[in-house]
């Protein structure tokens, strides 16, 4: 049987949750677990992937390798994740590790690599050459697709656009993040939640308001939830966190001249209350022609990163590269 027909385990390691499912060789998924990955430690991590991939071998036993994307700069060569923001991840040897605990050879990504690697192959920047994706949760990942290939870098770490920062003087970025005012600090789901919270507190008579007064958590889904429900409030805090979005894209469509911008992560589900500012501020600031690059949503929705890490596990297994 040809690599291209074989099943791979695809893994999405994210800031809150792991997914991980066996697809065939059209990216058909086969079996699908999902688990939280909040709050664990490595050795947690580890015994958390290694648990599920022993049940996906169960349910899928003719599965040859596993793919892995992880929120964490990556050493590609040494199969280690070298430092993450919204995990507890630091020099980890997880390719090794995972590959001596399973019996499978396993190759190890960046998250939004691969969910770039998955839209450019099945999703919306398919057919493009030269795209940026960004998955907005928990952080902001970035993937890069140039000249039709992944960019990773020197070493694999490349391409950390969730740390490009907009604003020199702004708050401390989250988790391990050294800097200050960076693109995913200011922009992603963790903030859509605390503008959410302090736009709760200024307006009582909100939505988010009555929310918060029932017990809620103002968090990115409640304040998605109040704004595609017409709060104006909301709203609002989808217009702040969009136009620092768009300030972000427009400097990427200066580098790189995509033929599109994909944004994916469960902060899309706000559609075009996310986009639109985000177009509007693309438009505004960043050099013709680069400001006329389409800005869509991702079509793979969260299993985008579990594809992708399984057709990357599918070519470095064929061909011994990404």
């Amino acid at each position: 049987m040809s690599v291209n027909a074989r099943e791979m385990v695809g893994v999405d390691l994210g800031g809150t949750k792991m997914l991980l499912g066996v697809l065939d060789g059209e990216s058909n998924v086969l079996w699908e677990s999902r688990e939280a990955s909040t709050g664990q430690s490595e050795d947690e991590l580890v015994e958390l992937l290694v648990r599920e991939v022993a049940e996906a071998r169960a349910a899928q036993p003719e599965a040859a390798a596993v793919g892995l994307g992880i929120p964490a700069t990556i050493n590609r060569d040494r199969g280690v994740a070298v430092s993450a923001v919204n995990l507890p991840i630091e020099n980890l040897p997880i390719r090794d590790l995972a590959s001596e605990r399973t019996g499978l050879p396993v190759f190890v990504d960046n998250d939004a690599n691969v969910a770039a690697l998955a839209e450019h192959l099945y999703g919306a920047a398919r057919g493009s050459e030269n795209a940026v994706m960004l998955t907005i949760g928990t952080g902001i990942g970035g993937g890069l697709i140039l000249g039709g290939e992944v960019y990773r870098g020197s070493t694999g770490a490349g391409a950390e656009l969730g740390h490009v920062t907009i604003e020199i003087d702004g708050p401390r970025c989250q988790g391990n993040c050294p800097s200050r005012g960076c693109v995913e600090t200011l922009a992603s789901g963790t903030a859509l939640g605390r503008e959410g919270r302090e736009a709760a507190e200024r307006e009582p008579g909100s939505v988010l308001a009555r929310m918060k007064a029932d017990g809620r958590e103002i968090d990115g889904k409640a304040v998605t939830e109040a704004a595609l429900g017409g709060d104006a409030t909301a709203i609002a805090v989808f217009e702040l966190i969009g136009s620092r979005l768009g300030v972000a894209l427009a400097s990427f469509a200066n580098i790189f001249e995509p033929e599109v911008f994909v944004i994916g992560g469960g902060v899309i589900a706000a559609g075009d209350l996310l986009l639109e500012p985000a177009r509007r501020e693309l438009r505004e600031r960043a050099l013709p022609p680069m400001n006329r690059a389409p800005v869509v949503p991702a079509e793979l929705g969260e299993d985008a990163g579990m594809i992708g890490a399984a057709a990357m596990a599918r070519s470095e297994l064929e061909w011994g590269t990404g």
